[in-house]
């Protein structure tokens, strides 16, 4: 018999009942911009960051004095350096090796406050970025169903890594070089105005014609570098997917196929990075162009000046030299201001997540369910279909008592609602109408986290993680001791394969759990489950991996969990129904039968029809 719902691999859009879930909000952006992200014009998804910034006030305080004790420095050069021309040479040169002492002093000034603003803007933006990590992980976790039916698994990693790499690098790289040039910017100007205000009011004349390449290839930049990172992001999530179903791939004989589409999603963002590229470098250059052909007509004036005695010639090179600083800080500037915009981008896409809010979230004053657990699990008149398939509803009018200590069998075809049952208790989603209940205690008013702690769940995919076998177990229950562990282990029968193990309980178990059989894993996700010492057992064909011997010495193992807690089991095998109290047959979202074993087989109703055709031939 198969038991996995449709409604288990279903992708379910739109919103559940209630509040917009974080799939309905994505839904809604993607329509905005016809079927791709919305995209904002402007760069205030970096607000989004000031938060950050608030926790860490007294290193970015630090990082702003730093930040001006060597733009005051670093200008401070063109004064000595004027100083050392007009009054080093007087008197015969007297007075020349003080002031190229004090040169020399004002250089090591200057090394010594660019090491510091370097450290403290880099400490300050690593951290930030550490904390925004840190925090849109979290935000991923808390995420229901609904969104990531809306959004594969390697485009939210994506965003977690690649656009949080280039928020990281405006953090840590270009925010520091950008407020050091627009600081020089500001000092070089106004020191301009007291060493020449004529000429300095030619070099002002240049910068409206800066200000065009700079706002209008700018803003072509950024839009061409949000596509980039959408079409490398489509194609990093296929690549995902293709790695995690490589054995798929591979048995299908589809991997030129899969090269093939992964390469071209490659092509296209090359292309559109290909674009943006010259558009900035058009940008850079006629910035470079414009900026530093005034700047030589302007030097060529303060040579006239010279010549005719209205000017020192300390004065030509301090102005010289503030015209280089200049002009290279509003270079520089241009090429820090695609950085911003290629964060801005990469902040709109991370901004989505943290913005998503769960249609499951705790109340606000949540019912804390009674202590000591009682372990009992009630549905009452429940209503439910996945968000955006109404028409095809998952239960029913569907209603279901688990007293405590009770052993209940689910039975039913394939699509009858069985799993469905499941993540209602667990409250991955909730019913349109009726009530789901633990302990008495409706689940929408309490909080889904100990909701769940009253389960321990064993899935029919049996999902592991990378880590060594004690790590999952104790993923269970975290405070879980080795001896613990290894108790729970011998109860699955898992003890035997973990201590042939390289490394016993300590061997790294590869990815998902990979280096282990079907059946290894799925006893290993049995003792996970017995290690939580939860009141209430869900077995999902828990032992639909094992071969005939090792299902015997599960189901000992399980009879003996079982007989401590009360259970909701979906029955495959006919020796697991025998063992229940009670077998609930479900078809189309409703019960249809309930009794005993003997008792349904009587009736010649839906369970002896299934009995006849599969549980026998099990």
């Amino acid at each position: 018999m198969t038991h996995a719902d449709p409604q288990r691999h279903a992708q379910p859009s739109g919103r559940p009942s209630g509040r917009p879930g974080a799939g309905a909000l994505l839904a809604e952006q993607m329509d905005e911009a016809g079927g791709k992200r919305a995209k904002s014009r402007n760069i205030r998804p970096l607000g989004r960051l000031l938060p950050f910034l608030a926790r860490h006030k007294t290193d970015a305080a630090i990082s702003v004095v730093w930040l001006l004790a060597s733009t005051v420095a670093s200008l401070g050069l063109t004064a000595t350096a004027r100083g050392a021309i007009d009054q080093g040479f007087d008197n015969g040169g007297q007075d020349i090796n003080l002031w190229f002492l004090i040169l020399g002093l004002n250089a090591v000034a200057l090394g010594l406050a660019t090491a510091l603003r370097y450290f403290y803007v880099t400490k300050t933006g690593e951290r930030m970025i550490a904390d925004l990590r840190t925090a849109l992980f979290q935000r991923i976790l808390t995420l229901d169903p609904v969104f990531f039916a809306h959004m594969r698994t390697g485009e939210v990693l994506s965003r977690l890594t690649t656009d949080v790499q280039l928020v990281d690098t405006l953090l840590t790289t270009s925010i520091s070089y950008a407020l050091r040039n627009f600081l020089t910017l500001i000092g070089g100007v106004i020191l301009l105005f007291f060493v020449s205000p004529k000429l300095t009011g030619f070099v002002l004349l240049i910068v409206p014609v800066l200000i065009v390449p700079l706002f209008l290839f700018g803003r072509i930049v950024r839009k061409l570098t949000v596509k980039s990172q959408d079409t490398f992001a489509g194609a990093v999530g296929f690549a995902g997917e293709s790695v995690d179903a490589i054995e798929t791939v591979q048995a299908f004989g589809r991997e030129k196929s899969a090269i093939g589409r992964f390469g071209a999603a490659v092509e296209e963002a090359f292309g559109v990075s290909l674009k943006r590229m010259r558009a900035r470098a058009v940008m850079t250059a006629m910035i470079i162009v414009v900026m530093f052909g005034g700047v030589t007509l302007v030097l060529w004036l303060g040579a006239q000046d010279v010549i005719a005695g209205t000017m020192t010639p300390g004065a030509l090179l301090q102005f010289v030299l503030l015209s280089v600083f200049a002009a290279g800080a509003v270079g520089a500037l241009g090429e820090s201001w695609g950085d911003v915009q290629k964060a801005a981008g990469a902040m709109e896409r991370i901004d989505e997540l943290m913005r998503a809010t769960p249609a499951i979230a705790p109340p606000t004053n949540p019912v804390a369910l009674p202590q000591p657990p009682r372990g009992e699990v009630s549905m009452s008149a429940v209503d439910f279909a996945y968000p955006g398939r109404p028409d095809l509803p998952a239960l029913k009018g569907f209603s279901l008592t688990v007293r405590p200590g009770e052993t209940v069998a689910l039975v039913g075809p394939s699509g009858a609602g069985k799993s469905t049952v499941f993540r209602l208790l667990l409250r991955f989603y909730d019913p349109q109408s009726g009530l789901v209940s633990v302990d008495g205690v409706d689940v929408r008013a309490a909080d889904p986290v100990e909701v769940r702690n009253r389960f321990a769940w064993v899935s029919q995919e049996a999902p592991l993680f990378s880590g060594s076998a004690l790590e999952n177990i104790r993923f269970g229950r975290e405070a879980a001791t080795l001896e613990e562990a290894r108790a729970v282990a011998a109860e699955a029968q898992a003890l035997g394969f973990i201590d042939a193990l390289p490394e016993g309980f300590d061997t790294p178990l590869g990815e998902r759990g990979k280096s282990l059989s079907g059946g290894q894993r799925q006893r290993l996700a049995i003792a996970r489950a017995l290690v939580r010492e939860a009141p209430i057992l869900l077995l999902d064909e828990a032992t639909s991996a094992l071969d005939a011997e090792n299902e015997r010495l599960v189901q000992a193992a399980l009879d003996q969990a079982m007989s401590e807690r009360t259970t909701l089991v979906i029955a495959h095998r006919l020796a697991t129904v025998l063992r229940a109290d009670r077998i609930v047959v479900m078809d189309g979202g409703r019960v249809v039968e309930e009794g005993t074993h003997a008792e349904l087989t009587a009736k010649g109703g839906l369970y002896a029809r299934l009995a006849k055709l599969q549980f026998q031939g099990t």
